[in-house]
């Protein structure tokens, strides 16, 4: 393992390439493929066919005056360096060299007998034709009738084994169109229900709002009524009930042309107010059609993720139920009900409820162009009430929220600041106490705090190097767990001294979290790209490894007991079922390669920073971005070179709020609200 990290910027830490093996550990093959072949062919001959210095069948035989044969070549080239023989060390010059005859004879017969044997059947009867071998008409007649039919069978052959293959593929296709033809219609046939299940619903909805503006216009004429007439009164009696049947009639012009003087001035006061309330009724339906125009936009921009989602849960609830009928006959449904059709619309409403980030405070940590400003960790307490941040400034500041909300101001003084020895990189508060809240460091050590006093309760130093995670349980208010660079995960108990679990992996522990609904369980994210799901009870092997990621993972959050949550300097998030362990979604839109830059979850949607100096939200069940925002500085001039240096570096959701907390390498943090 080495670590990327420069300067002080937190970075992901990646897997050290392999070295290449030692040369003595590349063994070379002791033959070749020419060297086996030789071999092969040697085997097949005489050995005395063969030439003593190339040890392959002699070419231009020359024989020598001490009685050996060699290739006329082999035996020149030995001469240049040596005046002896190869064989027997007698000396040897150029001069004593003869042609061997009766030697190259043997040898050519020996060549095409060779060839005749490994020669196709084809190839004989060319070399023979070539050779001059003598055949009859009648012969040759017979043998192309023979050719003739070979041919034609051949051609029958290779025609029905076409014929075969085109049929396999035609069966293939048709089986698959069918396939998706069946899955069409039961999925219009699940639109149709649907349909006609929400068109009811409908109707109900506006059979309502009829009762009730019946109810709402009916209190208004009472009360109306009740209230002094002066002018109708002392004239004409009868021209209040005439008006107030008019209004109540919606004023029809029959009943206007028979009324007196006094009657038209009357209604000519309450005219007025009829229409401004019919007006006020269709602006409030307009209005209600205007806002859903925005909301119909998102739907068709993201179409294909919500089309999927859509057909996704239908069919997973269709399956349901027939599982359920099938072991249940006697169940009945309600009519129109459907509860994969409420999962979408739930999914839909949340998924089009908001459009963008709105900035509703801001503050400011220290010198803007000061690095040691870069906020490594942002979290809200027990009560969402406080929130701590930590970074390389070696402080933890703990900030009061409604403060910041409230006060119009930039620089923000913390309530609590603690001073530490290192640079922190993680912050954890402990969901049971609420003035306890775990850091870890640089330096590997973890550290729990009690925030009223500003002192530490505890401190472990066990791991050997950087400590890049911590994390309190929420079912054991006791239990912690950290990872470091040094491949350990430990499990602390704040009532011990020492660690009470130590899990020994092979790469650099970037991420641990526990799951919410058990303190038995843990997710470790490393520089391995993958995410190790252990049962603390049997640490001898994860439950499961998810894999996924192509670099490493640094951050995991839960965002219940079975989905989880990672991020990965692949610039992917990916959600998990860690009950069924399944990948269920990848979602790809901000830009992370090598930074630290957050990952924030809450029941519906995650959040995350970018290297753009962005903030990206998605839904959970919708694999694109659902609204991002860029951070800025009104100090900064656009044309800063050090500008895009800057990247989100903390993120964190206010429980199941729509506020976020965020924070970058500036040391700037922006409450940020989902607005439509």
């Amino acid at each position: 393992m080495e670590e990327v990290s420069t300067g002080t910027e937190p970075r992901v830490p990646a897997v050290k390439p392999r070295s290449k093996p030692s040369s003595f550990e590349e063994v070379p093959p002791l033959l070749g493929a020419a060297a086996t072949a030789t071999v092969a062919e040697a085997s097949e001959v005489d050995k005395d066919l063969l030439c003593p210095i190339c040890m392959q069948i002699i070419k231009d035989a020359f024989l020598t005056s001490c009685g050996h044969s060699f290739c006329y070549m082999c035996i020149i080239t030995h001469l240049r360096n040596k005046s002896d023989c190869p064989c027997c060390s007698q000396f040897l010059t150029n001069n004593q060299l003869f042609p061997n005859i009766l030697l190259d004879k043997l040898l050519k017969k020996t060549s095409a007998l060779q060839i005749s044997k490994t020669a196709s059947p084809v190839e004989q009867f060319r070399q023979a034709l070539n050779q001059g071998y003598e055949i009859s008409i009648k012969e040759l007649d017979s043998l192309l009738s023979l050719l003739a039919e070979r041919k034609r069978k051949m051609e029958q052959e290779e025609a029905e084994r076409n014929m075969q293959i085109l049929l396999d593929f035609l069966q293939c296709l048709r089986k698959q169109k069918v396939d998706e033809l069946n899955e069409v219609q039961t999925d219009l046939q699940f639109i149709k229900e649907d349909i006609n299940s929400v068109e009811r619903h409908r109707i109900d909805l506006y059979r309502a709002r009829d009762r009730y503006s019946v109810k709402l216009r009916m209190l208004g004429d009472d009360s109306s009524t009740r209230k002094p007439w002066p002018s109708s009164i002392d004239k004409n009696s009868s021209g209040i009930v005439s008006s107030t049947v008019n209004v109540r009639g919606l004023m029809s012009v029959g009943n206007l042309q028979n009324k007196k003087i006094d009657g038209k001035v009357e209604v000519s006061g309450h005219g007025p107010q009829r229409k401004d309330a019919l007006h006020g009724a269709d602006s409030q339906g307009l209005n209600q059609s205007g806002l859903s125009v925005p909301r119909k936009k998102r739907v068709h921009a993201q179409f294909n993720d919500l089309q999927e989602c859509y057909l996704q849960k239908r069919r997973q609830l269709a399956n349901q139920l027939h599982i359920k009928q099938e072991s249940d006959k006697n169940v009945i449904h309600r009519e129109g009900y459907n509860a994969g059709l409420a999962e979408f619309q739930t999914v839909l409403s949340t998924f089009t409820q908001y459009s963008r980030l709105r900035v509703i405070a801001e503050l400011r940590l220290g010198d803007l162009f000061h690095s040691a400003n870069i906020v490594s960790s942002i979290e809200f307490d027990r009560d969402d009430e406080l929130f701590a941040t930590a970074g390389v400034s070696r402080r933890i500041k703990v900030f009061d929220f409604s403060m910041v909300l409230n006060e119009a101001a930039d620089v923000h003084c913390p309530v609590v600041e603690m001073s530490t020895r290192s640079k922190l990189s993680c912050l954890s508060w402990n969901k049971y106490w609420k003035n306890h809240i775990a850091s870890s460091d640089y330096e590997g050590i973890v550290t729990v705090w009690d925030v009223t006093t500003r002192q530490s309760l505890m401190e472990y130093e066990e791991h050997e190097k950087r400590a890049w995670s911590v994390d309190f349980s929420r079912t054991e208010p006791s239990m912690l767990v950290s990872g470091s660079d040094d491949c350990k995960v430990k499990v602390w108990c704040t009532k011990q001294e020492a660690s009470v679990l130590n899990i020994d992996m092979k790469a650099n522990i970037c991420c641990v979290k526990y799951n919410p609904g058990s303190s038995n369980y843990i997710a470790v994210g490393s520089a391995d790209h993958h995410i190790h799901y252990y049962d603390l009870r049997n640490i001898s092997s994860p439950l499961h490894v998810f894999s996924g990621h192509k670099k490493t993972v640094s951050y995991v959050k839960f965002l219940s007991e079975n989905e989880l949550a990672s991020a990965s300097t692949d610039s992917t998030l990916r959600l998990w079922d860690v009950k069924e362990n399944l990948p269920l979604r990848t979602f790809r839109g901000h830009t992370n390669e090598k930074n630290f830059v957050g990952l924030t979850v809450n029941s519906e949607y995650i959040a995350c920073g970018s290297e753009t100096n962005e903030v990206y939200v998605y839904h959970k069940e919708i694999s694109k971005p659902l609204t991002w925002h860029r951070f800025g500085s009104q100090d900064m001039d656009d044309a800063d070179e050090d500008a895009g240096s800057h990247f989100i570096s903390a993120v964190c959701w206010k429980s199941d709020s729509p506020t976020m907390l965020t924070a970058n390498s500036q040391g700037t943090i922006k409450v940020l609200v989902l607005a439509a």
